[in-house]
C-alpha cells in the first residue's frame, strides 16, 4: 500500500480508479482527478504548498514533485505523461504534454499543451514552453515545432498505455 500522509491540516484527494504503487508517497496538499497512476518511489510532497493533477495523469518510477513554500505550486493538467526520475518543482504543465525520463523543470516554469520535454532537458525557473514544441538540453532550448497530430498521436498513446499498465495490477490486488 501505498504511503499516504496529511501534514498541517492538508489531506491528499485521490480520485476514482487511481493506481499508486506500494512504494509510492503521496503527503499533504494533493489533489489528484481520476484515473492517474503514481508509480514506484514516485514522491508527491505536497508539505509547504499545493499539488493539482489532473485526469489520467502519470507519473513515473522515481519522480519527485515539490514545490516552494508560499512560492510556487505544480499543476498537471489531463492524459500528461512524467517521465522515470523526473524533478517537477513548482510548474505548471498543460495537457498532453511529455516529460522525458531524467528531466527537471523549476519553478513558475510553463509547459504547453502537447509539447515534449526530452529526457534529461533541464527547464529553468520562468521558462515557457510553447503549445507543440520539442525542448531539450541542459539548459533547455527549442528544437522544433512539432505537428500537432503526431505529438497528440505519440503522447495520447503513452497517457493510455500507463492506464492499461495500472490496469495490471489492480487485477492483481483483486485475485488476492
Amino acid at each position: 500500500m501505498a504511503y499516504i500522509q496529511s501534514i498541517r491540516g492538508f489531506h491528499p484527494k485521490i480520485g476514482n480508479n487511481c493506481f499508486l504503487a506500494e512504494t509510492a508517497v503521496v503527503v499533504g496538499d494533493v489533489t489528484m482527478g481520476e484515473g492517474c497512476s503514481i508509480w514506484f518511489n514516485a514522491v508527491l510532497r505536497g508539505d509547504v504548498n499545493s499539488i493539482r493533477i489532473g485526469n489520467h495523469v502519470n507519473i513515473q518510477d522515481g519522480s519527485v514533485l515539490h514545490t516552494l513554500y508560499q512560492k510556487s505550486t505544480i499543476e498537471i493538467g489531463d492524459y500528461v505523461s512524467v517521465g522515470h526520475n523526473v524533478t517537477l518543482h513548482g510548474a505548471k504543465i498543460h495537457d498532453y504534454a511529455l516529460i522525458g525520463m531524467g528531466a527537471v523543470v523549476l519553478d513558475h516554469a510553463e509547459i504547453g499543451e502537447g509539447a515534449i520535454v526530452a529526457a534529461g532537458a533541464l527547464i529553468l525557473s520562468n521558462t515557457v514552453v510553447p503549445p507543440y514544441t520539442l525542448w531539450a538540453g541542459v539548459p533547455a532550448k527549442f528544437v522544433k515545432n512539432v505537428e500537432p497530430e503526431q505529438t497528440n498521436e505519440m503522447n495520447r498513446r503513452i497517457a493510455h498505455n500507463y492506464s492499461l499498465y495500472a490496469s495490471w495490477y489492480q487485477e492483481k490486488e483483486k485475485e488476492k
